[in-house]
């Protein structure tokens, strides 16, 4: 079943086509829901917007649109001009209690899209394997996750990606500090150095590789670095990997920035770039042509030592993902990055690829504030808080929720005293509390059968109920169309709001009226179950109690 909304705008459309001989887009149509009730269910400006095309009085064209609208198609029981030329919709009653078995035939299902065969690539966190997750790439984790969620859902052909910065300096001061608390197990006095990493996870793995390879590594040769490079890259990424996983975020695919280079897909990059006669010496070091596709300023590839900018090996994986036959990239960056946005783009267009099937989605900065104050934090100095730090202190449902709730593009102030609170202010814990109480409603009226006919279930708060979640659909599929994952939240604390509305005016088991306790039952059966689906969107847990 399609939303009403959708079948409103086609129904719209035709009526158009057939009055005008006009064609109307659907996206353009406009359907809105009336704040006075006395206006219908739902409303469109589409007549006013069609004025200026047809120069026709908007409410004469209102009612020809009315006279040619195919009202059963809708389950339309009235319909009227107000205003200089609104139409109003109202809908029979019994269009609202068709999703209720809709949603009961099709449970986790429902909500669900048919595959549209786009494919998709979303990378996100992609952190450098020299420390813990932080609190910023909880933010990136969170979102990037439920977007792949979402993005299924609503059919898409979704790849997870994670980008493994396994190669440059960072990687090597990490070889390094690994390497100094490796000989400092030894005995040997050793400085790790003021860009050196100085947790303590770093110091226990160099004392407990200390521990198995007893003197074998003292020499600071190029091997030796290389093994405590690799051990080092293989040691932190198991704990991302760890981390993640308990945030319940999982990878399709681990892209290695080391693989990139050893398969000499920079140098391939780079050849291509120069051919093309957008790369240039000066000063002895090579430049990009940037300013050509609308940077500020031309950009080193390569160093006066021979080493290549971040900048490079970025271009070269971003042109693989390209290769690999995508419809869409989406990388979701830090918020430093967003300078970066052109050149990576620019640098798309001059090997030939189609810029615009790469987004780019900033994630702003996270503040975690405890009891009104800010904790700071410091990766490399070891005294960040880790998402598994958060997740033993909130929880993961509370984690990812507080994460995703608000626009990525807005700065987050993490409370987490309020994370905490067991409490209505709390919204995870309002969305969890109202799933429980259905599953409570259901478990107290085990011995009363759900119904297959709803023609009771007329009341206010029932249609409000019903209307909401008939919208799930609709939901998913513009969230997923604009990455904007706090809709689904939006729609999570709006559908909770419903319920407890209906819960609080209308008793749901009236031992007095078993055919009505029937119907209501059924009806909190099936919010149950959409609310499971919007959590599950998310990765929150629907609990059955509290």
């Amino acid at each position: 079943m399609q939303s009403i909304e959708i079948e409103l705008k086609k129904a719209i459309q035709k009526a158009v086509a057939k009055a005008f001989d006009e064609t109307i887009e659907l996206d353009k149509i406009l359907i809105e829901i009336p704040k006075n009730k006395d206006h219908g269910d739902f409303s469109t400006n589409a007549a006013m917007q069609l004025t200026k095309i047809l120069r026709q009085n908007p409410r004469l064209i209102a009612q020809k649109i009315i006279d040619n609208f195919d009202w059963e198609s809708c389950s339309v029981s009235h319909i009227e001009i107000a205003g200089p030329g609104f139409i109003n919709f109202t809908l029979s009653k019994d269009r609202y209690s068709q999703v209720i078995q809709e949603i009961l035939e099709k449970k986790e299902a429902y909500g669900t899209q048919k595959a549209n065969g786009i494919k998709v690539n979303l990378e996100y966190v992609s952190a450098n394997p020299t420390g813990s997750l932080h609190l910023g790439h909880a933010r990136g984790a969170a979102w990037g996750d439920s977007c792949a969620r979402i993005m299924k859902k609503a059919g898409y052909d979704v790849t997870r990606e994670y980008y493994v910065n396994d190669a440059g300096n960072q990687i090597t001061n990490l070889a390094l500090s690994l390497n100094a608390r490796y000989r400092q197990a030894h005995g040997i006095e050793t400085e790790i150095g003021q860009d050196g990493y100085l947790g303590e996870d770093v110091r226990q793995k160099g004392y407990e590789l200390a521990k198995e390879y007893p003197e074998t590594y003292l020499e600071p040769t190029p091997e030796n670095l290389d093994f405590f490079r690799k051990e080092g890259i293989a040691f932190e990424l198991d704990k991302i990997k760890k981390d993640l996983k308990e945030y319940r975020v999982e990878f399709d695919v681990w892209s290695s920035e080391q693989a990139i280079r050893d398969a000499h897909k920079v140098e391939e990059a780079l050849q291509v770039l120069a051919d093309k006669g957008y790369t240039y010496r000066k000063d002895g070091a090579l430049w990009f042509e940037t300013t050509r596709f609308g940077d500020d300023k031309d950009r080193v590839l390569e160093k006066t030592d021979g080493s290549y900018t971040y900048l490079v090996p970025d271009i070269a994986y971003h042109n693989d993902k390209f290769q690999r036959g995508y419809d869409q990239l989406v990388d979701f960056f830090g918020a430093d990055h967003h300078g970066y946005i052109t050149r990576l783009k620019g640098s798309m267009t001059a090997l030939g690829n189609d810029a615009d099937k790469l987004s780019v989605d900033i994630i702003q900065m996270v503040r975690l504030v405890s009891n009104g104050e800010e904790v700071k934090m410091s990766k490399r100095l070891g005294n960040a808080t880790t998402i598994s730090e958060l997740v033993q202190s909130v929880g993961v449902d509370a984690a990812r929720y507080f994460f995703v709730q608000r626009a990525l593009d807005s700065h987050l102030d993490f409370d987490i005293e309020l994370a905490k609170k067991k409490s209505n202010d709390n919204p995870v814990y309002y969305a969890q509390y109202a799933h429980a109480r259905m599953c409570s409603i259901q478990k107290q009226a085990k011995d009363i059968p759900l119904a297959d006919h709803f023609e009771k279930l007329n009341h206010e708060k029932e249609i409000e109920l019903m209307k909401t979640l008939q919208e799930f659909n609709k939901v998913i599929q513009e969230t997923a169309r604009t990455r904007q994952v706090h809709k689904i939240c939006h729609y999570i604390q709006n559908l909770a709001g419903r319920f407890h509305s209906f819960y609080n005016a209308c008793k749901v088991l009236d031992e007095n009226d078993i055919e009505l306790s029937s119907q209501r039952l059924t009806l909190v059966k099936a919010t149950q179950i959409v609310l499971a689906n919007a959590l599950d969107c998310i990765g929150v847990e629907a609990v059955e109690s509290m």
